[in-house]
């Protein structure tokens, strides 16, 4: 298939619908209504936080309470009505502002109405309309081409199949595909839901916080621990009704005291909450997240490919000099300026040609066009001067118009040493649709531009580095040029840049050339995408940045596209994070959010599970020995609430710059279950000890009050243990939590509603003393866990 367009004269432009045609298809219903969402619907938010798994266990349990009384036993239900309410806001603060900025970020096609071409919302568009496409346009309905200029479409999203297809009139066009050389337009022929790509772009851009390394191992961790609570259940129930004689409302208040410490209620809410803050954060720094894992994702990601242009560079270029090879600069300049008025939809170095010589001649015509095609990296015009002689002239990369060793390559490399971008214009001696038009062609001039660097690339790229992430520049520019463009701004490797086109082929060849490179020249959109995959063959995260319709292949392959605001349609419907306000800088706030969510939820998990684990325990050896069950539910309510559930919730929201680490299942359990076990144990033998010292009345809850004092030190020390490195605020956290139990011991109506009373000096200060060496145990555990790392 050939990459050239058969020149021809230009088409009469199609009128569109008129203002009454379009009233008459709104009013038959026939509008391009599919319904886009950037998250789930409130309604969906709701049922989502109030209708979980734990949420009905809990709130059986917590109707048990009520039946059997007191009420005080059941303020745990309170704690789920608190959380699922804060949830319930917090998602729906994170969908106002996705909601808000997919808005901003809509693509608004251009759609000929009375005549004339006007933006609109996709939601606007109506049977029959027709569209304007340009390079880098989405085809956001189904429809029939009726103009092309060199229209070349890329169905890839849909077919799987790479190459652009060449579009004529009368040829269909599918939604979901983008142009990625010419221009044209088509009408629409199916709108709404009977588009073919409707269904895949609405299903594309709903919520999908669950699919996550985080959340996937979470559901993993309840799923265990639902399968553990209903042996321990009927085992405490059993335990307490018929080995200990309790009776039936004691017996059943005891085994819920049991069961629900289990349920790491709060985990799945901190991490919705985490997410939604996220979404939030980046909200106000313009950052559209269209999958919130990307949060999450980026954070993991241990190289990003950018691509210079738009993201180390502005999408505005200079002409800084016309260098003449062949007659004079006036008939150079005419030239230029006739080709620049020949491409209605110029890209950035075209469109620096065109403001440094504006086309003021009505004596130059163009007969013919070849669009620029990343592939190919030059375009091409027919031209007709004011004599009447027609002549083709090709504009493009020197290095792919010229042979290899032609003496104006040495002045091009020189050029391209310093950072400037060169383009040669040169004379063709074969028609445009001939497929060897190159050959034979007679330089006429070097453009030399230069590019706009971008005044935060730098310190972005020093950012990423610190944090150990590899930068890797995959451009399609000439690699000496990139390089220079990359050692201005600091890159390390940029003075060895490699021409991808002498890469290897094969993925582990390629792979080590990548690893060992930073700066790649002249890489045509299917290397990009081929590059992407060797570094994933390697076990790598890559992320790929870009804002062309030549990265689209690439940005869908990555772990994580990026695509810029002002970037092509197709770029914007394919990457998982739009940056609106184009900046670079804004990647690191996007990585260090996710940092944070991770490096927190890591944290709450741990204080969660390692609940869990020593809830699960004391049930099992309160069965084994055949005693009454410690703790009422209220008892445990406190504990949870002042060592997990307020802790948790402050530190689910710091700051966090610690790296994201894999495994996350297996890194929470080595930390949980020798704390939980330590934790467990200690408890038990406070509340054995206790046994045997307190006689006669009341000695169950002074028992329970000598357990429930050591097993809140304990858990006090792992909420130490898990709020470093200290800071001020951690440390105040730490000691308030403290102070509040201090105040429920001494004070009197606050002892009677937890039926919590230290009696005497001995019991207490053994179950302080107890939780001292559990302390210290604890702190030797988490040194080791430590040490181990992953």
């Amino acid at each position: 298939m050939s990459d050239h367009a058969r020149a021809r004269p230009p088409q009469a432009k199609a009128f569109g619908l008129t203002s009454a045609e379009v009233a008459e298809r709104a009013g038959r219903g026939e509008v391009n209504d599919v319904p886009v969402r950037s998250s789930r619907s409130a309604a969906d938010i709701v049922r989502g936080n109030v209708f979980t798994r734990f949420n009905a266990i809990l709130g059986v349990l917590f109707l048990i309470i009520v039946v059997v009384g007191p009420l005080q036993d059941g303020l745990f239900g309170f704690v789920i009505i608190a959380n699922t309410a804060i949830g319930i806001v917090q998602e729906l603060r994170a969908k106002q502002t996705l909601d808000s900025l997919a808005l901003i970020g809509e693509a608004r096609p251009t759609v000929r109405r009375d005549g004339r071409g006007v933006p609109l919302s996709t939601s606007e568009i109506v049977l029959d309309d027709v569209i304007e496409l340009g390079p880098g346009d989405k085809c956001v309905v189904d429809g029939t081409v009726v103009e092309a200029d060199g229209l070349e479409i890329d169905e890839s999203l849909l077919t799987g199949e790479a190459d652009p297809v060449p579009k004529r009139p009368g040829d269909p066009v599918m939604s979901g595909s983008f142009v990625v050389a010419g221009g044209g337009a088509f009408t629409a022929t199916k709108v709404g839901r009977q588009a073919y790509a409707a269904q895949l772009a609405e299903e594309a851009s709903r919520f999908t916080l669950v699919q996550s390394e985080l959340r996937t191992g979470i559901s993993q961790i309840l799923k265990y621990v639902t399968w553990m609570m209903v042996p321990v259940a009927v085992g405490l129930i059993v335990s307490q009704l018929y080995v200990e004689n309790h009776d039936w409302r004691e017996a059943v208040r005891r085994m819920i005291g049991g069961i629900v410490p289990m349920v790491p209620e709060g985990l799945v809410l901190l991490t919705s909450i985490a997410f939604a803050i996220g979404v939030i954060r980046l909200g106000r720094k313009q950052c559209l997240v269209q999958e919130l894992p990307a949060i999450e994702g980026l954070a993991r990601v241990d190289t990003v490919c950018l691509d210079k242009t738009g993201t180390l560079t502005e999408g505005g270029m200079d002409v800084t000099e016309l260098r003449v090879l062949d007659g004079d600069e006036s008939y150079a300049a005419k030239v230029l300026a006739a080709f620049g008025a020949s491409d209605p939809r110029p890209n950035a170095s075209l469109q620096a040609i065109i403001d440094a010589y504006p086309d003021g001649s009505d004596d130059w015509h163009c007969t013919g066009t070849l669009p620029f095609s990343s592939a190919r990296k030059y375009s091409g015009a027919t031209l007709r001067d004011a004599r009447g002689e027609s002549r083709t002239w090709l504009l493009g990369a020197p290095d792919v118009l010229l042979p290899s060793g032609h003496p104006e390559l040495a002045a091009v490399d020189e050029q391209g040493a310093r950072g400037l971008r060169v383009l040669l214009l040169a004379r063709a001696t074969r028609p445009l649709d001939d497929p060897a038009v190159v050959e034979g062609i007679a330089p006429t001039a070097l453009v030399v531009l230069e590019q706009r660097l971008r005044a935060d690339a730098a310190e972005t790229l020093r950012y990423f580095a610190e944090q150990r992430v590899a930068a890797k520049v995959i451009s399609g520019d000439n690699a000496v040029s990139v390089g220079a463009v990359a050692a201005k701004l600091a890159l390390p490797g940029a003075h060895s840049p490699v021409d991808a086109r002498q890469l290897p082929g094969g993925r582990d060849e390629m792979a080590h050339v990548l690893e060992s490179g930073s700066v790649f020249g002249r890489v045509t959109p299917r290397q990009k995408r081929d590059m992407v995959g060797a570094l994933q063959s390697r076990g790598h995260n890559v992320a790929m940045t870009g804002d062309g319709v030549n990265d689209v292949l690439a940005l869908k392959d990555a772990d994580i596209g990026v695509s810029m605001g002002s970037g092509s349609e197709a770029t914007k419907a394919v990457a998982q994070i739009v940056l609106l306000n184009n900046s670079f800088a804004t990647l690191p706030s996007v990585v260090a959010e996710g940092r944070r969510v991770i490096g927190n939820i890591t944290r709450v998990s741990n204080l969660f599970l390692t609940k869990t684990v020593y809830s699960v325990l004391l049930a099992l050896l309160v069965v084994i020995w055949r005693v009454p069950y410690p703790f009422l539910p209220r008892h445990l309510t406190l504990l949870s609430t002042l060592t997990i559930g307020v802790p948790a919730f402050f530190l689910a929201l710091a700051p966090n710059r610690e790296r994201a680490r894999p495994h996350f299942v297996r890194r929470v359990m080595r930390f949980a279950l020798p704390m939980g076990v330590i934790a467990g144990i200690a408890t038990f033998i406070t509340y054995l000890i206790a046994r045997h010292h307190y006689r006669g009345a009341g000695e169950l809850d002074a028992e329970t009050s000598a357990a429930t004092l050591t097993l809140f030190l304990i858990s006090l020390w792992v909420l130490a243990i898990i709020a470093r490195p200290y800071t001020w605020w951690r440390i105040c956290l730490v000691l308030a939590m403290g102070v509040c139990f201090l105040v429920v011991l001494v004070t009197p109506w606050l002892q009677t509603f937890f039926k919590l009373r230290l009696v005497g000096t001995e019991a207490p200060w053994t179950a302080v003393g107890i939780a001292v060496a559990a302390s210290t145990a604890l702190e030797v555990v988490w040194r080791w866990v430590s040490r181990r790392g992953d």
